[in-house]
């Protein structure tokens, strides 16, 4: 993993993240694997999200554990080898414990209803794991990796959110909206009212009108990088 183009959108993803608050200190990671999903890169240990520069990534192996290098994260590793290892859409990972997806990975019930265009956008397309087993090694690992099947979207129960994809814009893009239409759904639950839930029909259409949308993930993930190249361009040295 040596491309400085793959290394800029990981650190500008990572910085943007930490600028929109949805990152928790120093704990989560985002990863972007080689075309084998052999090698990937990940955030250090320890360092701020807000500072991420592309030389800054670990280049790791995927069958890794990390041992002896406090660079690493061993949850990180475990949990992002593994799946690099084992889904083959998933060239890149990203992980967030924020705030209302992870209040929805909460809740008894985490179907996330189609109330808005949002929600609507994951329709049918949000894996949930429910086995949650403690920080993320061994087992837990193995297990998120099988549990995320084909799709690009893991709810994890009692944890956070995961979205795999195969660009950093894509998955970017879905981490965004899911986390707004978590927003969207917990501030509608919190009025007390009904909820004006969508057909499945209607629903459906939707969320295909997202998946059809032209460029969207693309655009929107190089508006980032301008603001970052205008405000914050040392992210990419």
């Amino acid at each position: 993993m040596t491309h400085q183009t793959d290394r800029e959108d990981l650190a500008a993803a990572l910085r943007f993240t930490a600028r929109l608050g949805l990152h928790e200190g120093i704990a989560n990671h985002y990863s972007l694997a080689s075309e084998d999903g052999k090698r990937f890169l990940i955030n250090p240990y320890g360092q701020h999200w807000s500072q991420m520069r592309a030389s800054d990534l670990l280049d790791l192996a995927a069958d890794s554990d990390g041992a002896g290098d406090d660079r690493i994260d061993p949850t990180a590793v475990a949990i992002h080898g593994a799946i690099h290892r084992s889904v083959p859409h998933a060239r890149c990972i990203m992980h967030l414990h924020s705030k209302y997806a992870t209040v929805l990975a909460c809740l008894k019930d985490p179907t996330l209803p189609a109330i808005d265009q949002n929600t609507m956008r994951f329709f049918n397309r949000v894996a949930v794991d429910d086995g949650f087993d403690g920080m993320g090694l061994g087992d837990e690992a193995e297990r998120l990796a099988r549990g995320l099947g084909d799709r690009s979207i893991m709810l994890m129960g009692q944890h956070g959110v995961l979205v795999a994809g195969p660009t950093v814009a894509r998955c970017f893009d879905d981490i965004y909206y899911f986390e707004r239409a978590a927003e969207t759904y917990i501030t509608a639950l919190s009025t007390g009212r009904d909820l004006n839930i969508a057909s499945d029909v209607v629903a459906e259409k939707t969320a295909r009108q997202w998946e059809s949308y032209p460029g969207f993930a693309d655009r929107h993930f190089a508006a980032i990088r301008a603001i970052l190249n205008a405000e914050e361009p040392e992210y990419t040295s």
